[in-house]
């Protein structure tokens, strides 16, 4: 097993620079998710761990050796792609041994790294089965089998559950928690499924626009995000925005003006901030209220979206570019361009400057939130 470092990585094409600036540490272990929108650069950056693309400048570490130059095959990784890339004419046994016959293992070592593998993966009683006769998700797990007998340093997994349907991409979800668990070794993920990413990782790594947004744990990016890209794109639904325009400052926080009138405090430190200054107040659904007292906004009701034991309200306000999402009681039940009241507690807030950058939330004693809000770009550099 190993970590990776990556110091000062650039990718350029030509004189296109699609990644900047990566820093990075993963340490031994762990299951660390690239996450981000399409084009963000999380395959590319995954490729070059992997060796399949040049480093154009910076460096890449697995454990201490210096990864630059060295080819794929001998940088004692694994990887496993979106498509399964079995061969059809082969037994799962002989598919699962091929790597290792072509590095000259003899069939003592063959057989007992394959019988190994398949028993973690659940799949020993059919290793006499070509990949025709199996489901999506038992050739996914040759896919994996294949890597695991190679007993790799790093695994390497580019969205690996993307052909799945949804209730077979969460029994695989379980399988890979359980394999790490089981293995113990530094898996990297690459996916689009933010689902995927909180479910699956010890640590996130957000990415946009080939830099690293935020890194850190789910429930770090999840409540303590470091920008409003981190913030709308971590969460489903996600966060809702509502703008305004700074009207006091204080010690327990800031009070925001809101475009449609209203107006909203937000417990977080306010000091870098100026009177007047354009914000954004983000709240997540189910820190929204229905509220027909006190409303920061009113807003008209437009879709109830009903998933069981809980909906999602949906509702159009001039406070908002998109509609609002609360997520409510799955009683509540109103006439669709009803208005409404919505309100939100203070602590449940967050606010962000002109820039996107997230202002530090303060805990209830006015002091600021004790949570590690995890790393910015700027601070894993």
């Amino acid at each position: 097993m190993a970590g990776v470092k990556i110091r000062n990585l650039i990718k350029s094409y030509d004189d296109n620079e699609v990644m900047r600036d990566i820093n990075l540490d993963i340490d031994d272990g762990e299951f660390v998710v690239f996450v981000g929108p399409s084009g963000c650069g999380k395959s590319t950056l995954l490729r070059m761990i992997a060796g399949l693309e040049d480093i154009s400048s910076g460096d890449l570490f697995i454990g201490d050796v210096r990864m630059n130059d060295v080819p794929p095959a001998k940088r004692g990784i694994a990887m496993v792609f979106q498509s399964y890339a079995l061969y059809p004419h082969m037994t799962l046994y002989d598919n699962m041994a091929f790597g290792l016959k072509i590095a000259g293992k003899s069939k003592a070592e063959i057989d007992a790294a394959v019988q190994k593998a398949a028993k973690t993966l659940h799949i020993d009683h059919l290793l006499d089965r070509k990949p025709k006769a199996l489901s999506g998700g038992q050739r996914q797990r040759v896919a994996i089998g294949r890597a695991i007998t190679r007993e790799p340093s790093v695994f390497l997994f580019d969205e690996p559950l993307s052909n799945l349907d949804s209730a077979l991409r969460v029994k695989m979800r379980l399988e890979f928690s359980r394999l790490h668990d089981e293995l113990k070794t530094t898996m990297i993920y690459v996916t689009h499924d933010q689902i995927e990413a909180m479910t699956l990782a010890d640590k996130i790594v957000v990415l946009s626009a080939g830099r690293i947004e935020q890194v850190g744990s789910p429930q770090q990016l999840y409540h303590h995000p470091a920008n409003r890209f981190v913030a709308g794109f971590i969460g489903s639904p996600k966060m809702n925005f509502i703008d305004g325009k700074v009207v006091a400052i204080g010690g327990n926080g800031v009070l925001v003006e809101l475009a449609s009138g209203g107006r909203q405090s937000v417990a977080v430190d306010g000091s870098s901030l100026q009177i007047g200054a354009a914000v954004s107040i983000g709240v997540r659904a189910e820190h929204l209220m229905l509220d027909a007292k006190t409303p920061m906004l009113k807003a008209k009701f437009t879709v109830l979206e009903a998933l069981g034991d809980f909906s999602y309200l949906y509702a159009d306000s001039t406070a908002s570019e998109e509609p609002l999402v609360l997520r409510v009681a799955d009683t509540v039940s109103m006439l669709r361009g009803s208005e409404i009241g919505v309100s939100a507690d203070p602590q449940r807030c967050h606010l962000f400057d002109q820039t996107g950058r997230a202002l530090r939330r303060l805990d209830g004693s006015g002091g600021t939130a004790a949570p590690d809000q995890g790393r910015t770009a700027a601070q894993v550099a």
